[in-house]
Parts: C-alpha cells; structure tokens; sequence
C-alpha cells in the first residue's frame, strides 16, 4: 500500500507514536522549544501568514488551531534533535533556521535553512522515525506546532479537516522531494 485510501486506513498507516508536548511529559521537549500560551485566534492569525491557509476554510483553521501549540526558541537553541524520536511538525511563522545533518566522520554539514512560512519536520509524523536531521535557530524563532497526538486527535474528532491536513503534509514531502532530486541532478552536472 502506498498511501492510505479512505480514513480508517489513514488512521492506521499513520499510527503516531505518543507525543512527549502533552502536559507532564514536557522534559521531553527539547530544551530550546519554549511553549507560549495563545488563543485560537492568535494561532489562526498566524497560520493566516503562511501557505496552509490556502488549503483551509476559515472555520478549519479555526478548528485546526484548538489542535496546534505556539513554541519559541532563542538564537541556537535546538527545535529538533537528530536521532530524536518526538513526533512534530513546526510550521515557522518567524525567524531563521538551520538544517544540520551529522556526517559519518562526527562532523556537523549544513542541508539547507528554513525561513518564515516554512514548515519542517512532517517527516516525523508520517514515519515514526528518529528525526534525521537537527534543527538550530539562527535568530529568536516563533513556530506553530502539530505534534503526533494532535494530528491522531484531529484524525478521530475532524476527519475531513484530517484529510485537508494529511494532504498538505504530503505535498510539503512531495515538493522538498522534488526540490532535493533537482539539486542533485544539477550537483552531478557541476561535477
């Protein structure tokens, strides 16, 4: 099966692993991830500066936002750890990141970075991987959060809004897939 067909399939294909933003198991947030408290409506005025509001009514976003988290972090704190097994997405709403991939030799190689609009980390919630990558804030960063619990408590209470969801996270993998093959097509044509 290559990807889900109908929603009782969906549910299964992307079992999320339980998530560690739930209250009482923050230590397993990574330390430079701050959670802020925000109205669903601050939350639907920052999904509206972004590209996900092109895939969502008013009244999904407004429904979507009861399901999402604000986090912050400071110039070099860590978002995601390579190697992490926390399930979340982090749509950026402001400031700069850094996609860091550890070699084979120890060292630290720079993949990409992400600014203002970019969302990193869907990976995590379809797979249930450790994260492959890092992630560092090159400057004070606002994010809005999906994690694995939200998107398995979106699937069971909000399918439709789940679909609109799942599909998104698909076409950000497909594009930053396409993205990536392009890159490599032209790094072998410089070689």
């Amino acid at each position: 099966m290559l990807f889900p067909v109908c929603l009782a399939e969906s549910l299964q294909y992307f079992h999320i692993m339980k998530n560690s933003f739930e209250p009482g198991l923050t230590r397993r947030w990574p330390e430079g991830l701050i959670r802020r408290t925000c109205s669903v409506a601050e939350i639907v005025s920052f999904l509206e500066t972004t590209k996900w509001m092109d895939s969502l009514k008013p009244n999904e976003a407004r429904l979507l936002a009861r399901y999402l988290y604000v986090c912050e972090a400071a110039q070099g704190a860590t978002v995601v750890q390579e190697g992490g097994l926390e399930a979340y997405l982090c749509l950026l709403i402001r400031g700069r990141v850094s996609i860091l991939k550890q070699a084979a030799d120890g060292t630290s190689r720079q993949l990409g970075s992400a600014s203002a609009g970019s969302t990193f980390g869907e990976m995590s919630l379809v797979d249930e991987e450790p994260r492959s990558a890092s992630v560092i804030a090159e400057e004070p960063s606002l994010f809005v959060v999906l994690t694995g619990q939200g998107l398995q408590d979106v699937c069971a209470e909000q399918p439709q809004l789940a679909i609109r969801v799942l599909l998104k996270v698909a076409r950000e993998m497909s594009e930053r897939l396409r993205r990536t093959s392009d890159a490599l097509v032209d790094s072998s044509r410089n070689s």
